[in-house]
């Protein structure tokens, strides 16, 4: 069986990767951050196939004896400061996870791999947040970054050491610039899952607004579950390269929050929403979209779930789960 490391086990793609990596034959490893994670415990309630495996991307020697336990054919690196709201009041913090955590990760592997014909094939999770004011659009593997926040700064830096290592030592590395991607599981803080349940709270009478920041803000988003396909797809080349994933569409905020409030038929929505400069960024990244050409012509990825299936698949989620919490009958 091939072994799998993930890092970042307990967000939205670790566990979508886990499932998909178990469903292929894997054998799953999960690194999680210090004792008694409350997170640790839902990942072992929701797949008891993963092990999980102490370790910090703070701490060097703590990942290079997750990887001599788990012994990994592939490690992925999901684990960040992921919140870019938060990135901005964390920023030194974010520097150290989301930046010099993928060195130490591409170190670990270097130990334990191997200086020459390293068998460990690692996958860096890169983000369209690295574009940040766009130089061109759509963006592909080749436009130039311009980070608008201490999140998409730490990016880049972890996106160019992966290259440095891949030229320098001959590593099997490869960066997915993910472009933004959703789904049930994603943290209720990510303005796409604060939209579908505050959504299904409406409907269902326990919340009276939705409190957001601009409404004018483009995004590319797709699925999570069709994105965690790409990242194995990558590692399953004759060789390592960096890949756009994305769907090439753009939707703003405001047609995710009608969208949204659509699927519960709720069409005044403007009665239910308002805007507070709170939750404006310091520096906006007005449009993303990607140009995922590459990755569909090399690795015949598509994605699968469409804009208006996902925000269904979302809002429908959030209502069950709501409705379940309240003791309310749907």
């Amino acid at each position: 069986m091939p072994r799998a490391f993930i890092t970042g086990i307990t967000g939205q793609d670790g566990r979508h990767l886990a499932e998909f990596l178990h469903g292929k034959g894997y054998d799953v490893y999960g690194m999680v951050k210090g004792q008694n994670n409350p997170r640790a415990q839902s990942v072992i309630d929701e797949m008891p196939f993963v092990e999980l495996v102490p370790g910090d991307l703070a701490d060097l020697p703590s990942l290079v004896a997750a990887l001599e336990l788990s012994q990994p054919d592939e490690v992925y690196n999901l684990g960040a400061i992921s919140f870019v709201a938060l990135s901005f009041n964390q920023a030194e913090l974010t520097a150290n996870l989301t930046g010099l955590g993928v060195l130490r990760m591409l170190e670990a592997i270097r130990m334990i791999g191997g200086t020459h014909d390293n068998p460990i094939r690692f996958y860096q999770a890169s983000s369209s947040e690295m574009f940040g004011k766009v130089r061109e659009t759509p963006q592909t593997e080749s436009t130039p970054f311009h980070p608008r926040s201490p999140y998409g700064c730490a990016k880049v830096f972890g996106h160019d050491i992966v290259v440095n290592y891949r030229e320098s030592y001959g590593l099997f590395a490869c960066s997915g610039i993910l472009f933004n991607h959703e789904g049930p599981r994603r943290g209720i803080e990510f303005v796409t899952r604060k939209v579908t349940n505050a959504v299904a709270r409406i409907k269902l009478g326990l919340q009276h607004e939705l409190v957001l920041g601009n409404l004018d803000a483009k995004r590319d988003w797709g699925y999570a579950g069709d994105y965690v396909k790409a990242m194995w797809l990558m590692l399953q080349q004759d060789e390592p390269d960096d890949y756009v994933i994305a769907t090439g569409e753009t939707h703003s905020i405001e047609e995710l929050v009608e969208r949204a409030f659509a699927e519960v038929e709720i069409d005044n929505w403007r009665d239910y929403v308002r805007q507070d400069p709170k939750f404006f960024r310091p520096a906006e990244v007005d449009l993303l979209i990607g140009d995922p050409s590459k990755a569909r012509e090399q690795l015949g990825w598509k994605p699968e779930v469409s804009f208006p299936e996902l925000v269904s698949m979302m809002v429908q989620n959030d209502l069950q789960l709501e409705a379940a919490k309240a003791g309310i009958e749907l």
